[in-house]
């Protein structure tokens, strides 16, 4: 377990690393013993930070809800992290040269709240609480090297969630949709990387259901003494591999019906 002054050094180390576009090292590997908890008090320590600075919370993000991704890491949970205002782009925009490290793009449905949600909440009380519901890319980038230079381990979900859950950006597409008039098990989309389909994929590899990350992320925040509010956005999780996004690199996803997004990176 990381004492206080760990977690806030980490912090303010990992604020460095966005600030300048400069990597650092695994935390998984400097500290063998850091825990979940560790890992969720260092991204709350930088969240503590950017709302000092101005900064505002635009939402969260919901990740590693599929099987694959949690038994690629050994893992039986998802994680989640921080969407701050400064992370919204528009559909069919573009993304500036050097904003990010190594970025990188995935396909979810966002939902957009009307109502908050906190605590032992229900499928139903989720989408009771639910604006509308509309297709989505997620941007990720990694503050925390992937691999360790000189022994090849590869981050874990420490690591991962210490960095913000590797959260950078979201682009939100125009179409919206209640949610309780979509079957989001079914919802799927054909990505395009520079005109050519890279991936496909469907709602249902998100939990069964992308409303139970809604649920799953309100009990988890309860216990960290958040609340889903008003306004705010969640993204939900891919249900497509990390797409890399090096410079001009253009993303389209095809949602069909449900709607479509895109955005380039210059």
């Amino acid at each position: 377990m990381l004492s206080a002054a760990q977690v806030q050094d980490v912090a303010a180390e990992l604020l460095e690393a966005e600030a300048t576009r400069q990597q650092t090292g695994l935390l998984s590997v400097r500290y063998p013993d850091i825990s979940l908890d560790d890992a969720y008090a260092i991204q709350g320590a930088q969240l503590a930070t950017k709302l000092a600075v101005g900064r505002r919370i635009l939402g969260w993000k919901i990740g590693l809800t599929s099987k694959v991704m949690q038994n690629a890491l050994g893992i039986d949970t998802p994680d989640s992290g921080v969407l701050y205002d400064d992370m919204l782009f528009p559909d069919g925009g573009q993304v500036p040269r050097g904003r990010y490290i190594e970025p990188r793009v995935e396909a979810e449905i966002a939902f957009v709240m009307k109502a908050p949600i906190d605590g032992n909440v229900s499928r139903e009380d989720v989408i009771a609480a639910t604006d509308y519901v509309s297709p989505a890319l997620e941007i990720l980038d990694t503050r925390i090297l992937r691999a360790d230079p000189k022994t090849g381990t590869r981050r874990r979900i420490f690591d991962t969630v210490a960095d913000n859950a590797a959260n950078a950006g979201v682009v939100l597409g125009a179409r919206r949709h209640d949610p309780g008039d979509v079957d989001l098990r079914w919802v799927g989309a054909i990505v395009e990387q520079d005109g050519e389909v890279t991936a496909t994929g469907l709602g249902a590899a998100v939990l069964n259901d992308p409303v139970m990350g809604l649920v799953w992320l309100a009990r988890r925040m309860a216990s960290y003494g958040h609340r889903i509010e008003p306004g705010q956005i969640v993204l939900t999780g891919s249900f497509i591999g990390p797409i890399e996004c090096p410079p001009g690199t253009a993303i389209r996803a095809d949602f069909g019906p449900f709607g479509a997004v895109s955005t380039r990176f210059a």
